[in-house]
């Protein structure tokens, strides 16, 4: 379906309803507030992270299409917050009030059988990968693909959750037994890859894109770790993960964000590895590092206004806040004296519950350098950790 020439803004004052109440939902209801809007959100949480911040809050499960309508109903323009939500409630909204990004979009990038079956017959780099049912299209995926090889839920994986690794077909029995869905599994064959990369492209209802810088990021134990933007890769290679990123939004008509992961293989080549339609953990730098932060975008492409500049004011890490930094300081970590660092900034989640591998907030660091920016965000986080 072609695009209109032009998008009419919303005047402020509009609503934006956000299906999904966590961090990503909380601060875009920040920047959504700053340029004049408002914002409701629906979360099963009246106390939500973005609840605390938002116009108002309707405490109701995601799957609640009469709450879900509702939503639409009091909004302008809606979007979700992140991707494991019913595709009916978004049909059921979609009735009322545009929703970005589309259905389409959610039903691809929420299963990963579908995402990966795009990008394929799009012609995009992803790696060996076959759908499994049962145990024994298991066994056949690893004679085709072979080992080692990861074993990942279709649906509703994040954080390293819903997956596997299998190192020889014996290992693969009890992996099937402990991830098998509904939806289905898939299988990828693992990728020795030099470092993993991600480029958040934002694409408005003209049809018309810009890229966030290549970011490089670190997990650990599944979970995104560190990002450092912009990434310390070849040239060619940012600019090559940049177009990956935008030839991707292009391809499924995205109106918001597109979050797109990918691995750099040590032969230099680029894998698609996930899709994200929504802001991105690896993208929160660009609160305080870029000119229009990753929300503030997204905010502009619901209210139809111009796309804002993306580039960077200073070079930046970011480190992630788990749960476990509270833990390790006896529940009070010390943010003052991590603050004493200089172009060192906060951002905490209103997330009232610690637990183990939770995401509570996070530090950005700026500096001339990316090097120095990411030591001195994990220096940052290392002075947090103790008690204050």
């Amino acid at each position: 379906m072609p695009l209109p020439s032009r998008q009419i803004p919303l005047p402020p004052g509009s609503r934006i309803g956000i299906i999904g109440g966590g961090q990503l939902g909380r601060m875009t209801a920040m920047a959504a507030a700053r340029v004049g809007y408002r914002v409701s959100v629906l979360d099963p949480d009246g106390d939500s992270p973005a609840a605390q911040v938002a116009d108002d809050c309707i405490a109701a499960a995601y799957e609640d299409r009469d709450a879900v309508r509702d939503l639409a109903r009091r909004s302008d323009v809606v979007t979700y917050e992140f991707e494991n939500v019913d595709p009916g409630a978004i049909e059921a909204a979609t009735a009322m009030a545009p929703v970005r990004p589309s259905v389409e979009v959610l039903r691809i990038t929420q299963d990963r059988i579908k995402e990966k079956g795009a990008l394929t017959e799009a012609g995009f780099p992803v790696a060996p990968y076959r759908a499994v049912r049962n145990p024994d299209d298991l066994q056949r995926a690893i004679g085709e693909i072979g080992t080692p090889a990861v074993l990942k839920t279709a649906r509703m994986g994040y954080d390293g959750k819903g997956q596997a690794i299998i190192d020889s077909g014996a290992s693969a029995e009890s992996a099937f037994d402990k991830l098998k869905r509904p939806g289905g599994l898939i299988l990828e064959r693992f990728v020795p890859f030099a470092m993993e990369l991600s480029v958040i492209c934002a694409r408005n209802g003209e049809g018309r894109t810009r890229t966030f810088p290549c970011t490089e990021n670190v997990h650990e134990n599944g979970i995104l770790d560190l990002s450092i933007a912009p990434a310390r890769v070849p040239e060619n290679s940012a600019r090559e993960a940049a177009r990956l990123a935008s030839a991707i939004a292009e391809e499924l008509g995205v109106i918001g964000l597109l979050a797109v992961e990918m691995f750099l293989t040590r032969e230099g080549g680029l894998l698609v590895n996930e899709l994200a339609p929504r802001p991105h953990n690896s993208g929160h730098y660009t609160m305080d590092a870029s000119r229009t932060s990753q929300f503030e975008q997204l905010v502009r492409i619901l209210c139809n206004l111009p796309l804002g500049d993306v580039s960077m004011q200073r070079n930046a890490a970011m480190a992630n806040l788990l749960g476990d930094v509270w833990l390790e300081a006896g529940g009070n970590p010390d943010f003052a004296r991590a603050l004493s660092l200089n172009s060192v900034s906060l951002h905490l989640y209103g997330k009232s519950k610690v637990r183990t591998g939770r995401k509570m907030g996070h530090l950005t660091a700026m500096a001339s350098d990316v090097e120095t920016a990411r030591s001195l965000v994990l220096e940052a986080r290392r002075i947090a950790r103790r008690a204050s």
